[in-house]
């Protein structure tokens, strides 16, 4: 790979803050020549199948991941003016590993740690941070917010955790630069940190928007999101129109005096590989009773139990109707699937729990 790969980048499905379409984007990081671009929305990742098509069918390596939300203290926490800014953290999926962490911590981010955000801690990122390349974030970051509050002992050790978490090689001091002021103090200590710690670093632009032109677009999204109208001074605004998907040249140029941060994006697109297959059945393992071997002979016999009970008086059309139907879900494979829909209804019957008939797709059939 040759070049600069963006590993910071909202797709519109960082709802009314992203104001990328994907195909739109895709296009566009093909256009200038990009091997491989990422998507890293707001603590959620609906549209990673999207832009998984999108990258491939422009010949684009997708690299799957999301900014997700750290609680300042922990997950459980929510005490108002306390936890209610959570900080920024890129994760990326290195493999099919780091792809099922990384849904772990998205969906654990919202059942157990939502407050205003979906939020997760230290617990879950140590509990399922393998396979996972990780990036310091933005200003809004725990270690850059250190840094700007001049605490660079509270930086060093925040960067020491996240190190000790993903490993040294999968923990990048992110570096950003949209033209602000507070960026080019903290990318100074960035790179004293990187020395001091022996840390990578990695430029990245906090993409929101494809073009500079589309800034004030972006600048409308953010209005609908706060309630506010273009004609409030006072409103929340993104400070300059940098944020949006930069040529490699416009970022070697930026970052001319830390190249390996650059070289370094094309390093973890080349760590960064996964392939999702579609078109394929993905069904849980159904656990037999032990005295049986196969899915098939324990949904015949359940069946044949079933029969007695409901046809105590059967008739060769009734049996050869089931035993017609039985053999169309084993030459389809879906014998397992018939077992678990058969344990999740029986388990609610008896506990009282209120269903349907349970018979889904297969309505009117005997096996059902």
């Amino acid at each position: 790979m040759r070049g600069f790969v963006h590993l910071h980048v909202h797709t519109e499905y960082s709802l009314l803050d992203g104001a990328c379409r994907i195909e739109p984007l895709v296009q566009t990081a093909a256009a200038m020549g990009m091997p491989a671009l990422a998507i890293t929305d707001h603590g959620v990742m609906y549209g990673v199948i999207d832009f998984y098509k999108a990258a491939k069918k422009h010949g684009i390596k997708p690299i799957m991941g999301c900014e997700v939300y750290v609680a300042c203290r922990t997950r459980h926490d929510r005490t108002p003016q306390v936890d209610d800014s959570p900080f920024h953290l890129v994760l990326l999926a290195q493999n099919d590993e780091g792809y099922r962490n990384l849904l772990q911590l998205v969906s654990l981010a919202s059942l157990e740690g939502f407050y205003y955000k979906p939020r997760v801690d230290r617990e879950l990122l140590e509990k399922y941070g393998k396979g996972l390349v990780a990036l310091s974030a933005c200003l809004a970051g725990e270690i850059p917010e250190a840094l700007m509050a001049g605490d660079y002992t509270k930086a060093s050790r925040v960067a020491g955790d996240y190190r000790d978490i993903f490993g040294r090689e999968n923990f990048y001091l992110e570096l950003q630069d949209h033209g602000l002021p507070e960026q080019q103090a903290v990318n100074r200590e960035l790179v004293r940190l990187a020395r001091d710690l022996g840390l990578p670093l990695v430029a990245t632009n906090d993409t929101h928007y494809v073009s500079r032109e589309k800034a004030p677009v972006h600048d409308v999204l953010l209005c609908i999101q706060t309630g506010k109208t273009l004609e409030d001074a006072n409103r929340l605004h993104f400070p300059s129109p940098e944020f949006y998907l930069k040529p490699a040249e416009d970022m070697a140029r930026l970052f001319q005096e830390v190249p390996e941060a650059i070289t370094n994006t094309l390093a973890i697109a080349e760590q960064c590989g996964l392939e999702f297959r579609f078109g394929e059945l993905h069904l849980p393992r159904y656990q037999l009773p032990e005295n049986y071997h196969d899915p098939y002979t324990y949904l015949r016999d359940l069946c044949h139990s079933g029969l007695q009970q409901r046809y105590p008086s059967q008739t060769r059309e009734v049996t050869e109707r089931l035993e017609y139907e039985l053999q169309v879900i084993r030459q389809m494979g879906y014998e397992g699937y018939f077992l678990i829909v058969w344990d999740l209804i029986h388990f609610a019957k008896k506990r009282g729990i209120p269903v349907g008939p349970g018979r889904g797709s297969a309505a009117g059939s005997l096996v059902a």
